[in-house]
């Protein structure tokens, strides 16, 4: 995969996993999302585009604002809590020792995720959007260490619990797609 096309899929991908899908930065890239499996030479693309196929046909379900609410921002018990520092810490705790962890690599390579809302920076889609801005600096080496030492120590265990929820097919077809494009960085 190209720097071009990794940096797009980290943006696109981070976007919507952090943005409601009616926010003025996601609902203009819902329509690029349904035709990701073209975007891509991904290993398997039957098995992408069937998954687009499942983003079609609920990427205008009027509960979809809802649904990200229930995964996103937390209703009630949450069935995969978006931030690292939840699987990462013995207690589960958010703001644990692994966010701290994170929050001083942000630092240290110059970058300040500013979004207006008050969340720890571990947050899933931040951190692909992280990764995305490290690619776009040509900090090839600081982009690599984000995905290995803090994005992949936890996100299996995150998307699998996002690709088992029950409240929405949009976002368990999402996080197969992104799994696969995590497999290929």
């Amino acid at each position: 995969m190209d720097n071009i096309t990794a940096i797009t899929l980290a943006k696109l991908f981070g976007a919507l996993f952090y943005y409601s899908p009616k926010s003025k930065v996601t609902a203009p890239l819902m329509q690029a999302l349904l035709h990701i499996d073209q975007l891509v030479n991904w290993p398997d693309p039957i098995f992408i585009g069937e998954q687009c196929n499942i983003l079609a046909n609920h990427v205008e379900d009027p509960d979809l604002e809802y649904q990200f609410s229930l995964l996103f921002e937390g209703q009630g018990t949450m069935p995969a809590p978006p931030w690292g520092s939840f699987y990462l810490d013995k207690e589960h705790l958010l703001l644990g020792e692994s966010q701290e962890c994170y929050r001083r690599f942000l630092q240290q390579h110059g970058l300040r995720l500013n979004t207006g809302m008050n969340e720890p920076e571990d947050q899933f889609g931040l951190m692909l959007m992280a990764y995305a801005m490290l690619l776009e600096n040509n900090n090839y080496t600081a982009a690599k260490q984000l995905i290995d030492e803090h994005l992949m120590k936890w996100s299996s265990a995150y998307l699998k619990g996002l690709k088992q929820n029950k409240i929405s097919a949009f976002y368990r077809a999402l996080a197969v797609i992104v799994e696969h494009y995590l497999q290929m960085l």
